[in-house]
C-alpha cells in the first residue's frame, strides 16, 4: 500500500457537514454524486476526491449507515498488486465487492470485526480524462483482467499529480449536467 487514497463519512445532517468542509477546512464540493451523498476535493489536490460524505441513517454511532466512518481506502501501485490483494481477500473471505469507478478500480472488503475498506488502484493521469469520458458508469462492474489488458499489469497508477486534469473533467461534466 502505498497510503491513504480518501476517507468516507457517514454525518448527521448532510448540509451542515458539506458547508463545514467547504467553509472550514476549504474543500470543495464535486458537482457530480450520489443522492444523499456528496464528494470533496482540497483545492490543489490531484485526486479525484479526498472525502466523502453520506447522509447516516441513523443519528448515533454504531453499525453500518449511522455516523462515524464509512470506510477508509488504501491505494496499491499497480493492477498486479490489486489482483494479489483480491486473492488475499478471496481466501480469507473478507471480499464483499469490486467496481470499476471510471478513475479508479476498487475492491471492497471487510476486516474481523466488520470494518469496511477498500484498496484501489488509481488509472494513470495521462488516461484519467478518457477513463471519465462522457457517459462513463461511475458504478461499473469491476473486470480487472480487461483492465490489465487497457493499461498493463505492471503500469504505475496515478499518482494524481496533475489538478488541471480534475479541472478539465469537472469543466466537462458541469457542462454535461
Amino acid at each position: 500500500m502505498r497510503g491513504i487514497n480518501h476517507i468516507v463519512l457517514f454525518v448527521a445532517d448532510l448540509p451542515r457537514s458539506i458547508a463545514f468542509y467547504e467553509d472550514v477546512l476549504e474543500f470543495e464540493r464535486l458537482p457530480e454524486g450520489f443522492p444523499g451523498g456528496a464528494f470533496l476535493r482540497h483545492p490543489g489536490s490531484a485526486n479525484d476526491h479526498d472525502l466523502g460524505l453520506f447522509q447516516a441513517r441513523t443519528p448515533a454511532a454504531g453499525p453500518a449507515g449511522s455516523v462515524g466512518l464509512y470506510h477508509v481506502a488504501w491505494e496499491v501501485d499497480t493492477l498486479s498488486e490489486l489482483v494479489a490483494v483480491r486473492d488475499r481477500l478471496t481466501a480469507a473471505r473478507a471480499l464483499t465487492g469490486a467496481g470499476d469507478h471510471g478513475s479508479t478500480k476498487a475492491l471492497y472488503a471487510r476486516d474481523p470485526d466488520g470494518i469496511e475498506f477498500e484498496v484501489c488502484w488509481l488509472v494513470p493521469d495521462e488516461h484519467v480524462e478518457d477513463a471519465l469520458a462522457p457517459g462513463t458508469s461511475l458504478t461499473a462492474p469491476l473486470d480487472i483482467e480487461a483492465q490489465i489488458r487497457r493499461y498493463g499489469a505492471t503500469t504505475a497508477g496515478g499518482p494524481r499529480t496533475d489538478p488541471q486534469v480534475w479541472a478539465r473533467v469537472a469543466a466537462r461534466r458541469a457542462a454535461m449536467s
